[in-house]
Parts: C-alpha cells; structure tokens; sequence
C-alpha cells in the first residue's frame, strides 16, 4: 500500500478492523471445542493440501473420531492435550471466508485452566460456549464460570452451542429444555444477545450447513451466524487514547512517544492531553516504520512526535485535548482470582494495567459471586477461580477508564510481588470519588523539625519472629536502654494493640496481613511525629514486612529477625499458646498450623537461643549508631 495516500492506510485499517471477527470458543470438559474448530477449518474448506494431509497422518497415528478424522489435532498442538484429549492452552487460529475474516481462541475447559479461557476471552468480541447436551440436562458450574467471565469482560454476543445432539437421537425437547435453562441463567448476567445453535461437531451438524436432521430447527448453521453478527465495536467512534508503551529517543535529534491506538484517531496538528500530568500539546508527526501518515486509527502501532518537548514515560495516556480520561487512585474492581494462595485484602501486589505497573492493595473485599446462583455473599478472601467486587487503592493515580467504556484502560492484571506470577485479573468499574476529593492537608512543621526538637532522628526498629522468640521483652530492654540515652521513644506491641486499636482482628491469614497494615500505617505517623518507633509483631509475612518496609521514608525501617528454634520457643512458651495450639484449642497459630516466612535480608540477626537479653540489646544499639540513629 506505499503507494495510497497515507490518511487512506488508516481508512484501510479501520475498514479492516470492522471486518475481522475476534471469537473464543468455551465450555466444560469434553464438550467437543477444538473439534468444533477443526471441523468449521475443514468443512468451511480452509485448509490447505498440506495441512489436509498432515491432519490425515495424525489422525491415523492419534486415533480416528468415529472412523472420521480426529479434527481436534488441528487446534490441540500440546503433546499433553493430544494425548490426554483435552485442551490446556489457549490456541489462536486465523481463517477466512469471502465475506469475513477470523480469529478464533480454543481455550481449556478444565477449571484448573480458567485463567486460560478468562485470557482468551479479554480480546474477544463473541463467545461461542459449547454444552455437553447428552451429558446433563443440566447447566454445569464451568459452564455459568465461562459465562460469568464472558459477562465480566464485555462479550455481549453469546452463541450456545448445544452439541452432541446426535447422542440424543436430535430431539428437539432436549434441546429446548437446555436452551431455556440457559436463557433464563444468561438474562441474570445482561446477556440478552444469545444465539442457541443444536450441532453435532463430531459429524458436522449446523456448523457449516443446516443438518438435514433436525428440520425442526429454523435459525442458522454456526459459519453462516459468524460471518453475518453485527459486533462493531464503540472504540473507533470514541476520543483518541494511546497508552505510551516507549519513550523513543535514538539519538538527540528525534524524541518520540510510541505505542497502540486503544481508541479513537489521530491527526497532525491535533491538539492531544498526556495524563497524568495534564500537560497539553499538538502533534508534529506521526511516524511509522513505513513511514510518515496524516492520520492514524485504533489498532495502528505509531509513534507521536509533538511541537515541544515535555516530560512523558512509559505508563502515561495520550487522548484528545477536548475529551480527557479520569485520574485516580482508588477504583471498584470485579477480580477473577487465578492462584492457589488466598487474595489477603490488606497485602500489596503490583498491578499492571495498559502500560503502567504501580503497587496495588485491596483495601475491602464488599462481596463474592456465587457463580451458580449468582448471589452475592460477604467475604473475607477469595479464592482460586473465585470472583469479587473489591476496592482497590494503589500507591500513586492512574489514568484510566472504566472497562465497559475502554478495554485497554479499564483492565489489569495483579501480580505476586515476591514470585512474579500473574495472580488475579480484574475490570475497573469505576472510580471511588473519595479518591478524587480527598487532598493530603500541608502541615506547617515537618517531620525533621519535630525530630530536632527531640534532639534525634525518626525511624521504625521492627522486630520480627515466632511467639517466645524474645522479640517483646528485646524490645522492652531496648526502649529503656534508648530513654536512659535520652531518646524519645514508643513501643507497639503486638498484644498490647489488639486489646484496643486491632481488637476486632484474629488470627486468619486475612486478619494477620490487615493486623500488620494498620501497625504499619500507625508507626508511619509516629515516625512523623520525630519518635524511634519500635515495633515487636509475629508478623509472618515477608508480603507484608515489605509493605511496611515501602512505607517509610529510605533509612527509616530497620528489620530485625529475633530467631529461635520452634522447640525453644515451645519450652518457653511464656503464655501457654503452644500447648494449647498442639492440642488443637487455638487454630492459625504461628509455628504451628500457620506459616511464618523469615525474613531474607534483615539488618540485624538475634539467634536468642544462644544471646542473652543484655548481648542482644548490644548489638541492635550498634547498628543503631552506626545507623546514626542513637545520636542528636
């Protein structure tokens, strides 16, 4: 196309991106998806002699369906899934017809792979979900998973696809009883747009032609159905926005901001806002690999040149001047959780939406969807493939939109901090207006001037381990030894704050990770207010001891590990809990039935089983001092 006039390409572009179908195929196990797949490739004739012939060789090899080819190799690549007849990835497949192109996402069944499906389904624009109609008359759990998920992520378009009817001889009631059971569960989720087709994929049933065995049935074969829905999307009608994904800057004379048009376009001279900084500017260029262009439109991959330089990274949000997106940073999310850990309202990840990655803390958790009866029930976690309304606060504001406006600004993803593994998945809803009304009040004395006063400088000494490691009676030789120095100090201990401040907390995981947030938050200001805060909590979690750590200014949180075997502690065991956790009184007891993670890299040591009180109280004042914090 070098040689059409640019603003055409994107024209070309559009036209090409209103054409192109994006579709998942869902449902349960051994419901037949990738054979469906594989059969609309070969009865929709879009296979060529190679693949034609490959697929004939594996079928020979892997096993016939019915003495027909095994149409399912055609999307299961896996060695796993072949041999185990199931799908585990997700499998993208391109194919066209000549009124229509495709791209199809294959995703497992198995709800050990929901995460998988919900993946597949974030870029789709209709889902087809399969159900085993000879297998239960009835809706299965994965199928109202899948559904809910669709529901979550914006697919608005539904074809059921009621398979296996040859397996109940085609009857018509079987399937209009499922059909109607689906119907009334879909309506529950403002899925209104549902197309219910009977098939067989094994045999071919409707998926290209209408099956001359159920007469009966007057609405379309599925190919036909894909090629004719109306999905056109909003984005292309909307204001431009552009996620910066890269500062572009290959040599001092050309600073450019690329990344992918999530909606709208974009034109030379166009005036544009970054957010969040809020600066506004026009556009010079639009670059391209093939070159300059006039104009660009959603889906195109470009890099903005702008009249004046001003300072933008990797995160920030290009949209029209006139229609801006929101700040904040406090949302309403639904959360689809995808690990076998517990979401911990309270515990900080890192949450990654569009281009920007900043730490994010479920600060409530307001209730969780039953997925077969759709109720909502209160709830403190939530678990593996469980989904949730959560508030969500992050550690600085965003620029987002909420997901049923903008899929790419409206998204995330949530991260462990500690493994790197993508955990949970969620959709903005919208933003909680505190968030944008609420402003941090200047004080007229600062930290360091409260410090000085005291003659001293400000820090948390965080004391970490199991029940009668010592960590308590540490801290209170500590504190005397700091004020006979003339120090100005406070202790915050773990028993002490539950008789008042944390008193409506016990001792579940999710109880622990919130016990340790609002410590933290509480030393914080007494770190503000010029004190040495000295901190004795249990606190289990490496997560949270991070948290703690990253509230705090650099230099400010001293960790010290107070170590000692679980049989020593046991015989010390000053107030009974040991024995009354080995027999089974108190439950999520340290040690014992709830994990303790020692820390990696804390800045004193104390092995109490072999250290007296006085030795240890020695060795966390030197490294105060050479902290510089015994001093004036």
């Amino acid at each position: 196309m070098s040689g059409e006039p640019s603003d055409l390409k994107g024209y070309l572009l559009a036209q090409e991106n209103k054409d192109l179908l994006r579709f998942i195929t869902c449902g349960s196990v051994d419901d037949g998806k990738s054979t469906l797949i594989g059969r609309l490739l070969y009865e929709g004739r879009m296979l060529l002699d190679d693949q034609l012939d490959s697929l004939k060789a594996e079928s020979a090899r892997v096993g016939m369906q019915g003495g027909d080819l095994n149409f399912a190799l055609l999307v299961d690549g896996l060695l796993a899934e072949r041999e185990q007849g199931i799908t585990i990835d997700v499998a993208y497949r391109f194919f066209a017809t000549d009124k229509r192109k495709f791209i199809v996402a294959d995703t497992p069944g198995h709800e050990q792979y929901t995460r998988n499906m919900a993946t597949g389904a974030s870029t789709a624009d209709l889902a087809i979900i399969l159900a085993d109609v000879h297998r239960s008359g009835e809706l299965l759990t994965q199928t109202r998973r899948h559904s809910y998920i669709c529901s979550m992520l914006g697919i608005r378009h539904i074809v059921l696809a009621v398979n296996k009817m040859d397996l109940v001889h085609y009857e018509r009631a079987a399937f209009d009883s499922y059909t109607d059971k689906y119907r009334a569960f879909a309506r529950g989720l403002g899925l209104t747009q549902v197309q219910c087709i009977p098939m067989s994929a094994l045999l071919g049933d409707n998926v290209v032609a209408p099956s001359s065995h159920m007469n009966w049935y007057r609405g379309p074969a599925l190919l036909p159905y894909l090629e004719t829905v109306d999905v056109a999307r909003m984005s292309s009608t909307r204001p431009l926005r552009m996620p910066v994904q890269w500062v572009n800057r290959p040599n001092a004379d050309f600073r450019g901001f690329s990344g992918t048009i999530a909606s709208g376009r974009v034109k030379k001279a166009d005036r544009i806002k970054v957010l969040p900084c809020a600066q506004e500017v026009e556009i010079s260029r639009i670059v391209t690999h093939d070159g300059d262009l006039e104009m660009a439109v959603e889906g195109q991959a470009v890099t903005l040149v702008l009249d004046r330089e001003i300072d933008i990274s990797r995160g920030d949000v290009i949209c029209a001047a006139d229609a801006p997106v929101a700040v904040a940073d406090q949302f309403v999310s639904h959360v689809l959780w995808m690990a076998p850990e517990a979401l911990l309202p309270g515990r900080t990840y890192m949450m990654k939406s569009g281009t920007v990655m900043v730490q994010a803390t479920v600060t409530a958790l307001k209730h969780k969807v039953s997925i077969n009866t759709l109720e909502h029930s209160a709830a403190r976690t939530l678990q593996l493939n469980e989904i949730g309304l959560c508030n969500i606060s992050l550690d600085r504001p965003i620029a987002f939109e909420p997901y049923a406006e903008n899929r790419s600004l409206g998204s995330f993803i949530l991260i462990d901090r500690v493994t790197n593994q993508t955990i949970g998945m969620g959709v903005i809803e919208f933003e909680l207006r505190r968030a944008s009304n609420i402003h941090r009040q200047r004080l007229a004395v600062s930290r360091t001037a409260r410090a000085a006063l005291k003659g001293q400088k400000s820090a948390v000494i965080w004391f970490t381990g199991l029940s009668g490691s010592g960590k308590s009676t540490i801290a209170s030789a500590l504190e005397k030894r700091l004020f006979s120095l003339g120090r100005h100090t406070y202790v915050l201990d773990g028993d002490n704050v539950r008789h008042g401040l944390n008193r409506d907390l016990g001792f579940t995981d999710a109880d622990r990770v919130e016990n340790i947030r609002r410590i933290s938050e509480v030393a914080r200001l007494m770190v503000d207010a010029g004190l040495l805060v000295i901190v004795s909590f249990i606190s289990p979690f490496r997560s949270e001891r991070d948290a703690a750590r990253n509230l705090m200014g650099e230099g400010d949180f001293v960790e010290v590990f107070v170590d000692a075997p679980l049989d020593v502690c046991e015989a010390r065991d000053p107030k009974g809990l040991y024995k009354k956790a080995r027999q089974r009184e108190i439950m999520n007891f340290t040690g014992i039935d709830s994990p303790y993670e020692p820390p990696e890299n804390p800045d004193a040591y104390l092995d109490t089983a072999h250290l007296s009180v006085d030795a240890a109280v020695d060795e966390v004042l030197r490294l105060l001092e050479a902290k510089g914090l015994t001093k004036a």
